[in-house]
């Protein structure tokens, strides 16, 4: 207890940072951190800022805000409180929503060179373990909290990981300081809340040092996990196209066991979370080896995988379009399609829609239906549109996507990639040029 100062000191002697922001939820361990942050400050120096994300989901929230905000007024840090809406969404617990909407507030306050500092302590690593040991997890998971991570244009850095709780709570009686007890810390509904009262009690008794072995044994695998990201990273990168699109025909040369760690880590690489053991054995199973004139897919969650070309793509999951949608347009203002992308025109000299023709005609814009047709500059005849997106290589699950501009119910231009010869501007002249923008690069980049 008494070193838990000299702990702080040499743990932000090697992690410098221009600005600290403390995360402080009024609790005692974030006071606990706080306090010893305030005593740093004046040994050592240091910007230093309280961050309290009011989550706006207990009655007293607002009186736990107060609190937080008198205690940094006594301790000389400058205060700021956040409020979030932590509400739960479809496929996320209370737990997840509310600790999601609280690392969104933190990403959006730091700035590059600055760190977040967080009071997560030796028990929050034993029960994390735990947790993921009991959803059937890999190395990653095994690994616990990581006491440095990456966050917006900062990180995250938890100096108190090795730390019992008990040494916090005797610090915080010594030194008179006075926390929130959160009532839903009690709720056993919670498995991280079933694990500390019901189930740590129990292994304690058994083995008295059992959260520093669990938190050791987390150490361990996060050493492996950074020695299997060693081995495979370079080898995962040469399997990637520009566009993060992972090619299978190396990607299948390995072992099952190795290619299970690479799905795993090029999701993690494309920014989405860890996916289940079921998911990745779908992708192996159904996706994969499907036929080859197939469009095979799987969902799950936020994300679908889809293979095209014999790679593999990781986009956001997107309600399948209307086909009888239909909308005008003025030309002018930019147009939000149903899907989240966008659809502008835009005044350019050189190869575009004349003026003229487009400004005359009465605009709308639809999505595919079959059988549409264009005559395209400098080609002879008409292209189908199936032959076009077939030449240009544009997956399946783009083609359904892509805006149709037509004037006076004649198609003039696929979305941004074809314009049709009839309404083509001299490339001299002024002329109208076509954006079309998704709501995620992916789409767009699969293209290019």
């Amino acid at each position: 207890m008494n070193d838990l100062l000299g702990k702080l000191c040499h743990f932000l002697d090697r992690y410098p940072a221009n600005r600290y922001l403390v995360g402080y939820s009024g609790g005692l361990d974030s006071h606990v951190l706080l306090h010893l942050c305030a005593r740093f400050r004046g040994k050592r120096g240091g910007e230093f800022m309280a961050v309290h994300v009011n989550h706006g989901l207990h009655s007293d929230a607002g009186r736990w805000q107060e609190h937080c905000q008198s205690i940094c007024e006594d301790l000389g840090i400058p205060f700021e409180s956040i409020a979030v809406d932590a509400r739960s969404r479809s496929g996320e617990s209370p737990e997840e929503a509310a600790r999601n909407a609280r690392y969104q507030a933190f990403s959006g306050l730091l700035k590059a060179g600055e760190a977040l500092l967080l009071a997560h302590h030796q028990d929050d690593q034993a029960e994390t373990v735990l947790l993921q040991l009991m959803r059937g997890t890999g190395l990653g998971g095994l690994s616990g909290i990581g006491r440095e991570t990456r966050l917006g244009a900062g990180k995250v850095l938890r100096p108190l990981l090795d730390v019992p709780r008990r040494d916090l709570f005797d610090y915080a009686q010594k030194n008179r300081l006075t926390w929130i007890d959160d009532p839903s810390n009690l709720e056993t509904d919670f498995d991280r809340n079933y694990l500390r009262h019901h189930i740590f009690p129990l292994l304690k008794q058994r083995w008295p040092a059992c959260s520093r072995m669990l938190a050791r044994a987390a150490s361990h695998c996060a050493d492996a996990d950074r020695l299997m990201a060693q081995w495979g990273g370079p080898m995962l990168q040469d399997m990637l196209d520009e566009q993060g699109g992972l090619d299978l025909s190396v990607f299948c040369e390995h072992s099952r066991q190795a290619q299970r760690w690479l799905l795993r880590m090029w999701l993690k690489g494309q920014g989405w979370r860890a996916p289940s053991a079921v998911f990745v054995d779908r992708i192996l199973n159904e996706v994969i080896p499907a036929r080859r004139d197939g469009n095979p897919q799987v969902a799950c969650d936020e994300v679908e995988i889809r293979r095209y070309r014999h790679k593999l793509y990781a986009l956001p999951r997107l309600p399948v379009p209307d086909p009888g949608w239909c909308i005008s347009w003025n030309g002018d203002d930019p147009l939000n399609l149903p899907d989240g992308s966008l659809l502008e025109a835009n005044r350019t000299m050189g190869r575009g829609i004349d003026p003229a023709k487009w400004h005359r005609a009465r605009i709308t814009v639809r999505y595919r239906q079959g059988g549409e047709r264009c005559w395209l500059p400098d080609r002879r005849g008409h292209r189908s549109l199936k032959k076009l997106f077939q030449e240009r290589g544009v997956p399946p699950w783009l083609r359904e996507r892509i805006p149709l501009i037509l004037l006076d119910e004649e198609l003039v231009a696929v979305g941004d990639l074809w314009l049709c010869d009839a309404v083509s501007a001299s490339s001299t002249a002024e002329a109208v040029q076509l954006s079309w923008t998704s709501r995620t690069t992916s789409f767009n980049h699969v293209m290019d």
